[in-house]
């Protein structure tokens, strides 16, 4: 009997522009309502958030456009830091933002990322799937960087430094057999250039 084979594809994206109490902005609703209307050429079989209010209106945002698939929150997908470095291995600018974090909260950021690699970042499971699956995460820009960092095999503290901007997309493949394929990471084609580049620092960009 010849055992079904398929691609996990895994498109990330970090939800749209919010502001200072965390809602969505009107950018920010564009932003995703255009990456909902790009994500609608794939045959998305669900799409899953972060419980933050932030992602949880850019996913239904982005669901608007891919009629029939289901939407809802997964806990491991919520902004949080997934890897506190070690001193020797904090870049200097970052050295105050670790401040104040101690061996618990480290641990637990840890154990959740650990749970998202767990739960997303894998190989079709021959036996329950059949074919590929493609499953559109809404998240936050330490969890793409996360996901991507398992994906390239690099070292826990890489995680820093790899920004998403705004309902950007990356696209991860998990191939049976095969190390993991970073498609795209952080494309904003789908976004005119004045909805562009938003989540990252005000400096002059291509």
């Amino acid at each position: 009997m010849r055992t079904a084979r398929g691609t996990r594809h895994l498109y990330l994206a970090r939800h749209g522009e919010a502001d200072a109490f965390g809602e969505l902005t009107d950018t920010g609703r564009r932003q995703s309502e255009l990456l909902g209307e790009r994500l609608a050429r794939v045959p998305v079989d669900a799409v899953w958030h972060s419980p933050l209010p932030r992602a949880v209106a850019s996913a239904h945002e982005v669901a608007r456009h891919l009629p029939g698939v289901p939407v809802a929150a997964a806990p491991e997908l919520v902004d949080h830091v997934p890897h506190v470095p070690p001193p020797s291995e904090i870049p200097t600018p970052w050295l105050g933002f670790f401040d104040g974090y101690d061996a618990a909260e480290a641990a637990s950021g840890r154990a959740t990322a650990d749970a998202l690699v767990a739960r997303f970042a894998s190989e079709v499971d021959p036996v329950t799937e059949s074919g590929d699956t493609h499953l559109v995460l809404v998240t936050h820009a330490f969890q793409i960087a996360w996901l991507v960092r398992d994906a390239l095999g690099a070292p826990p503290s890489r995680w820093l430094g790899l920004n998403s901007g705004n309902a950007a997309l990356t696209v991860i493949e998990y191939r049976i057999g095969l190390p993991p394929a970073l498609v795209v990471f952080n494309d904003m084609s789908h976004l005119p250039a004045a909805l562009r580049w938003t989540g990252f620092a005000d400096v002059v960009r291509p």
